[in-house]
């Protein structure tokens, strides 16, 4: 009998430390992808510039482009050539695959807050967001406060639909929130009328109407709604590859590179339509660039 519970005991511990070690392993993402020789990128469909689909599993974007800078000093601390395999995410699972180590580099269009900071960790900022409304340009809709008793869409599990709360109760109007799964399905509750209006990033917004059927048809307008820094995500306490991207970003914005790449794709023509986005930096986004860090969305609000 003793030797019977001696076993069931050891069989607990083994089962416990299992989980334990291979926790540690999945913090040490240099490690990780040393050993697999892949690394997996988390990317989106339809973020605007920054991270959005060409077809036949090829991503593309600000944020990608990034990404793949820090892949290649990934690849000169792994000493080995990686291959990169690029991971649809959406809104609502992004965080989880980035936790569970099916995601080892997030390269989207995710807002660092305080709440998601206990759960991940972020690069410094690259990206300062405005949140905006878009419209049917014919629609007469100039300011949140004309949005009363209408249909108005957002995307599941982003910032966004908190903000759209928080500005509903501001403005004392009621609306009725509608749902997309991803942002490409927000703009066509907008676009087939379903909606009459989609709050969301002020440049989700703008490339989702540079590559609509008739970009003209939709306008950006009204107040900003929110100011939220927008940041490539990582798993928690894995302080050797957080500072592999920041220090990726760092050498980025001293060369310049940082302020080309962005041009590349919020100002010039880009694939596939050779479709203009037609955001400038902004002034905001600038002075992220000027004093690199890693504070959250909160640390905006206080300015």
């Amino acid at each position: 009998m003793k030797k019977h519970l001696f076993a069931i005991a050891a069989a607990t511990v083994a089962a416990t430390l299992i989980p334990l070690a291979a926790q540690a392993q999945a913090v040490d993402t240099i490690a990780k992808v040393k050993a697999s020789g892949t690394i997996t990128m988390g990317v989106r469909d339809s973020s605007g510039a920054l991270s959005y689909t060409l077809g036949d599993g090829k991503y593309v974007g600000y944020h990608v482009e990034i990404c793949q800078r820090i892949v290649a000093n990934l690849e000169k601390a792994a000493g080995k050539k990686l291959e990169i395999k690029y991971l649809p995410v959406t809104s609502q699972n992004r965080i989880p695959l980035v936790q569970n180590g099916t995601v080892d580099i997030e390269c989207g269009s995710t807002t660092n807050n305080a709440t998601r900071q206990k759960d991940v960790s972020f690069a410094v900022t690259t990206y300062v967001e405005e949140v905006r409304i878009a419209v049917k340009a014919n629609s007469g809709i100039t300011s949140i406060a004309q949005l009363k008793d209408k249909n108005v869409a957002t995307t599941t599990g982003t910032t966004s639909v908190q903000t759209l709360r928080k500005n509903e109760r501001a403005a004392g109007i009621d609306f009725k929130e509608v749902f997309g799964k991803d942002h490409s399905d927000s703009f066509l509750l907008l676009e087939s009328g379903r909606a009459e209006a989609f709050v969301m990033d002020g440049q989700i917004l703008a490339g989702n109407i540079a590559t609509a059927k008739n970009p003209a048809d939709f306008k950006i307008v009204g107040e900003v709604l929110s100011v939220e820094p927008i940041a490539i995500m990582m798993r928690k306490d894995d302080a050797a590859f957080k500072k592999l991207a920041d220090d990726t970003i760092r050498e980025m914005q001293k060369s310049g590179e940082l302020a080309k790449v962005y041009d590349k794709w919020f100002v010039q023509p880009i694939p596939p339509k050779n479709t203009r986005v037609g955001l400038p930096a902004s002034e905001t986004t600038k002075a992220a660039w000027a004093n690199l860090n890693d504070k959250p969305m909160e640390d905006y609000a206080k300015k």
